[in-house]
């Protein structure tokens, strides 16, 4: 049997929990600056929940969409849609969080923050909300365009055409540039409230100004489709266009990249590129070698028959030579030199691998020359001296 004055305690005890609920509960519903201590502590929460769980949160959802572009893009690893993906999807859902965080708030009627269409504080504030919401669906949309672009330039390294390798990074760009005219009218149509026709129609008004301003941007976007179309190069191909050599890296809507042979990076507008001159060195079938060999005067008739005649056959039995369009003759009567020309075309479009035929052909003509024992001439000039015997000055 229980004491009474136990039970006593007990209920006592109840009782008093039962108030420190009803304190607790009271205090949450009072107010303080428009809100309830009760709204600040759910604001409160989401905010530490959500940013705590964002990471999570935004890795399931990039697994969630690898898996749906998975077969596509075997070539492209996890790592490289995480870079690419994963900071807009963490800003997107930085954004979502707040969002939610501050819905059960409500500021002041005398602090201006109402929403609406009344010109305040709060406009201003709701309308930079939505452009920063714009701005992170547009940075997402653009990473993800990226991404695709990696995938089909991976599969554009896997056949043998060049073509491919150009388009890819044009369609992505003009796909990009697509997105974001898109991104953006839908903001001034949404948030600003603008009739996007409207401006549509106007810019057919202030269409010749806006040309005129524009007019090389518009040159070098034209000359970008010309070169799409006409194709006289492809990316990886090396040209010569305004005096500079170097090889294509990349065409652009308004410049091509050109990477010369000294390493540097030149930049070329693509009307210069369609107005210009252009020399595709790759295109070449056949490299052409030309030297001369200047030998002494005083070299035999007979040797230098023979000099010519070995050089020909080195010229016309080495695999990686044009055996039709070698020639090796005796070609000029220099001033101090007989001069043997030598021309040969090399079938090749690498500059490395005709260097190195070049050289094997140079060391081969040495070993005749040495052979022969024919000497090389060097610009000289002989001077002859008269002399002649003078009657004596007369004496005085």
């Amino acid at each position: 049997m229980i004491p009474q004055n136990s039970s006593f305690i007990r209920i006592k005890t109840n009782l008093k929990g039962n108030s420190m609920v009803e304190s607790v509960l009271k205090w949450l519903q009072q107010s303080f600056l428009g809100n309830t201590w009760a709204s600040y502590c759910w604001t409160l929460a989401v905010l530490l929940l959500g940013f705590t769980l964002r990471k999570g949160i935004s890795m399931t959802l990039s697994r969630l969409v690898f898996r749906m572009v998975r077969k596509e893009s075997e070539n492209v690893p996890w790592s490289e849609f995480m870079r690419l993906l994963r900071p807009p999807f963490e800003f997107l859902l930085s954004l979502l969080i707040v969002y939610l965080a501050i819905q059960s708030l409500s500021l002041p009627s005398e602090w201006g923050f109402e929403p609406g269409k009344k010109f305040g504080l709060g406009m201003v504030v709701e309308k930079l909300f939505a452009i920063v919401t714009i701005v992170a669906v547009t940075w997402l949309g653009v990473r993800f365009i990226k991404f695709i672009g990696l995938v089909f330039k991976q599969k554009a390294l896997l056949t043998d055409s060049k073509l491919d390798d150009q388009f890819v990074p044009f369609f992505r760009d003009l796909l990009i540039l697509l997105f974001v005219l898109t991104m953006g009218f839908v903001a001034l149509s949404r948030i600003f409230a603008v009739d996007v026709l409207t401006v549509v129609t106007s810019l057919g008004i202030g269409g010749l100004a806006i040309a005129l301003a524009a007019r090389e941007t518009l040159e070098n976007l034209f000359a970008s489709f010309a070169l799409m179309l006409d194709r006289p190069f492809t990316v990886g191909d090396s040209v010569i266009v305004g005096g500079i050599e170097g090889t294509i890296e990349k065409v652009g809507f308004r410049s091509t990249r050109l990477r010369t042979f000294e390493g540097s990076l030149v930049t070329l507008p693509n009307r210069l590129l369609t107005s210009q001159s252009l020399d595709n060195l790759t295109e070449r079938r056949l490299k052409r070698a030309k030297f001369t060999i200047q030998i002494a005067y005083d070299t035999p008739l007979e040797k230098i028959k023979n000099l010519v005649k070995q050089i020909q056959e080195v010229l016309d039995t080495h695999s990686e030579t044009s055996t039709e369009q070698g020639v090796v003759r005796l070609d000029t009567l220099g001033e101090s030199a007989l001069e043997i020309m030598v021309t040969f075309f090399v079938v090749t479009q690498s500059p490395r691998e005709f260097n190195r035929v070049k050289e094997e052909i140079n060391i081969r003509i040495l070993e005749i020359i040495n052979q022969e024992e024919v000497r090389f001439a060097f610009p000289s000039r002989e001077l002859y001296i008269r002399n002649e015997s003078r009657p004596d000055p007369p004496q005085i």
